[in-house]
């Protein structure tokens, strides 16, 4: 019987089985929705059993369908650890790499890049810049920013860049709002939250000694942009935490100034997120290592 199935409809057939969904199997699996629909199909058809019941509306494992997947995951996992091992002795990076990013031009450079050296590797990237828990399954490598301490979860985190940070805001807005002494001031002024501001997360500083300080800040412009934030704050639409790097040039002319406080803000840092497992492919650590060098290059022009 096992000469007679493809390892390609089982992928499918895992794929499909734990999105609920066609198309989003398709989509990581980085094939037609068509070719998905066809594995299943032509793996139904062997076996002689229906394993999904398909409707208009969603699609639902049948109990066969459910059987196949407990009995052969195990399996797939083991003959995936196996063949990672094997690779481990191996020079040449490759493989696909599914990759979960921010839409940034640096990293896009540094990912193609990666490809152009290891001609080997298929690449399939999703950009986000803020990916949800429930939205990670998959993924090889997720890139993240992150300013201050991390949640636990059962992924591996790699440094990938740091930017010290500053509160800016643009002179204008000072004429009409009070200037920040504490951060406990912020309160009481506009500000503008972003990167993680959809979640409600609080403004991150450190004191002296490292200690991370949270505060709470009220904003009416909510975004999930560094671009956007720093275009608010210039437009004075408010106070906006960004890596001082990133508005050099702002702060130099005169367009923003820096709104020095009792704690500095804490940096904001670019992750690299893998799975915590025994075995890794090549290709993680590989990448994870190129964005790496490629980020000490930019430091250092």
């Amino acid at each position: 019987m096992l000469e007679k199935i493809d390892q390609q409809w089982l992928k499918s057939f895992h794929c499909v089985y734990e999105n609920n969904s066609f198309k989003k199997a398709a989509e990581f699996l980085c094939l037609p929705t068509s070719n998905v629909s066809r594995h299943i199909a032509l793996l139904e058809e062997q076996l002689d059993v229906r394993l999904f019941d398909r409707t208009t509306r969603r699609i639902a494992s049948t109990e066969a369908g459910e059987h196949l997947y407990l009995r052969t995951q195990p399996l797939l996992d083991k003959l995936n650890d196996a063949l990672e091992e094997v690779t481990q002795h191996s020079r040449e990076v490759m493989g696909q790499l599914n990759v979960l990013m921010p839409d940034s031009p640096e990293l896009a450079q540094a990912v193609v890049s990666f490809c152009t050296q290891h001609s080997s590797i298929s690449l399939c990237c999703d950009t986000n810049i803020s990916p949800k828990e429930d939205f990670v399954d998959g993924f090889d490598v997720i890139l993240s920013f992150h300013r201050g301490k991390l949640e636990d979860n059962n992924w591996i985190a790699k440094e990938i860049k740091r930017w010290p940070s500053a509160v800016v805001v643009a002179p204008k807005l000072l004429k009409t709002s009070l200037k920040p002494f504490k951060i406990t001031d912020l309160k009481h002024v506009p500000c503008i939250n972003s990167f993680t501001a959809l979640n409600g997360t609080p403004w991150v500083f450190k004191s002296l000694t490292g200690e991370l300080i949270t505060q709470r800040v009220q904003s009416a412009f909510k975004v999930n942009s560094g671009q956007l934030a720093k275009a608010g704050a210039l437009a004075g639409l408010g106070f906006a935490i960004l890596p001082a790097e990133f508005c050099r040039d702002e702060i130099d002319a005169g367009y923003l100034e820096v709104i020095e406080l009792e704690y500095k803000p804490e940096d904001l840092v670019l992750y690299a997120f893998y799975a915590s497992r025994k075995h890794i492919a090549k290709k993680v650590p590989i990448f994870i290592e190129h964005l790496q060098r490629q980020a000490n290059l930019d430091v250092q022009k």
